[in-house]
């Protein structure tokens, strides 16, 4: 699966990063979904490889600006390309009142089918490759977290001992798939005896703007990657005289080292940190380090990455 970030930036954006987005696509697949929609994602998009015609959903975490408000110009970006595609909208209480208060949402304005499902925390949603459950953070306001549980896959047979066994690939396969004891040549084939074991699919999450990411407790346990805000370190949070809801790194380190998190990306960054502001962004990742020791990356706009079926993250 690929992640892109379109937006990595907390509140407001700075010169080198926008606010929230993060696009994802499963391999072999046309179709990708969108994770929050800060102002500007369609810009962003100009720039990146996903294209608004294939967009399938977008889930937003919660109400604020900085993650909903580049949603009108999506919208009328993918009317005027001609991008006729149904899309869902998935988002907290609130999300269709928003949408329709500064568009028309009938298909006949439009061009195109768009749902708007107006979530609550526990719910599930099924789609072909992979199972969205929702879940609740801590934040000023309601917000939550996106687990993203690929399928596992099933029903593979071992094509190559049945070469050895005599059975070329022929619609046969279909009837062994189905659990059916097949015959050919006189030879009778099992289907459990030529059953490879299931493949576990992948585990991602996407949280939202959170004050306590162990709040997420079991949910990270065996966690292929976790992609979660980390606007502060703590001795900035400290600092401050109004305090905001946000993790710092210390306990975004903690939550994701406690839980043994297979992969760890810090997004939705202060613009404190970096290139135009007063801190580096090596605070941070030291901050996270003095608790998690897997493999961890700082995002930045346009950063694209690979999780493998083997658990594995690259950045590209």
């Amino acid at each position: 699966m690929q992640l892109t970030f379109l937006g990595t930036s907390s509140g407001k954006p700075t010169k080198e990063r926008n606010v929230t987005a993060v696009a994802l696509q499963m391999e072999q697949e046309p179709q990708w979904y969108l994770f929050d929609c800060g102002e500007g994602t369609q810009h962003r998009l100009l720039y990146a490889h996903p294209s608004v015609g294939k967009l399938a959903a977008v889930f937003i975490t919660h109400m604020h600006g900085d993650h909903i408000f580049g949603l009108p110009g999506l919208l009328a970006s993918k009317r005027m390309d001609r991008a006729f595609r149904p899309l869902r909208i998935y988002g907290p209480r609130g999300i269709a009142a928003f949408i329709n208060c500064f568009m028309q949402t009938d298909a006949d304005y439009l061009g195109y089918d768009l749902q708007i499902i107006e979530y609550a925390p526990g719910e599930q949603f099924v789609f072909d490759r992979f199972l969205v459950t929702v879940l609740p953070l801590v934040h000023s306001i309601e917000s939550h977290a996106f687990l993203i549980k690929e399928h596992d896959t099933v029903n593979r047979l071992d094509e190559a001992k049945l070469r050895r066994d005599g059975l070329e690939p022929s619609p046969l396969y279909g009837e062994l798939k189905r659990g059916l004891t097949v015959t050919y040549e006189g030879r009778r084939y099992e289907p459990q005896a030529y059953m490879l074991e299931p493949v576990r699919g992948r585990s991602l999450l996407i949280a939202g703007d959170n004050a306590e990411p162990a709040i997420l407790g079991e949910v990270l346990q065996g966690l292929d990657l976790l992609v979660h805000e980390c606007t502060y370190t703590q001795a900035i949070y400290d600092s401050l005289v109004e305090k905001q809801l946000h993790t710092t790194a210390r306990d975004l380190g903690r939550a994701a080292g406690a839980a043994g998190v297979g992969n760890l990306i810090a997004t939705h960054i202060s613009p404190r940190f970096g290139k135009g502001g007063s801190h580096a962004l090596a605070e941070i990742e030291q901050e996270v380090r003095a608790s998690y020791d897997g493999p961890l990356f700082i995002a930045e706009d346009f950063d694209v990455f690979r999780l493998g079926r083997d658990g594995r993250l690259e950045r590209e």
